[in-house]
């Protein structure tokens, strides 16, 4: 499988891109933190790690490294806008639960 990212994701990454002015794409990632035990992590690449898996979603190219991998194969990225708040959300297959604040996540 893979990570992917809806239109509206891309167009989020590519506007942060070319802000930055520099990066090969998007890291997805998780951490151990949280209520429920895992919490996603984005951030920018700009250079690959050894244990990294890309993938390519609509041209934007998306890293996940390996061990991230296990809990997120098959996610889908969005980027949402509701009301007041927007930010990206994570559609992941996997996941059996999350804290009440949806900050952390349990696989």
């Amino acid at each position: 499988m893979a990570v992917t990212l809806t239109e509206a994701a891309v167009n989020r990454v590519e506007s942060f891109l070319a802000n930055r002015g520099k990066g090969l794409g998007l890291r997805v990632g998780i951490k151990t933190t949280g209520c429920s035990g895992l919490a996603y992590v984005l951030e920018f690449v700009d250079e690959l790690s050894e244990d990294d898996e890309v993938f390519e979603s609509k041209g934007v190219k998306v890293i996940v490294d390996a061990k991230s991998l296990v809990y997120i194969d098959g996610t889908e990225l969005d980027y949402t806008k509701e009301g007041l708040n927007e930010g990206f959300k994570f559609i992941n297959p996997n996941q059996a639960d999350e804290c009440g604040c949806g900050e952390s996540f349990t696989v």
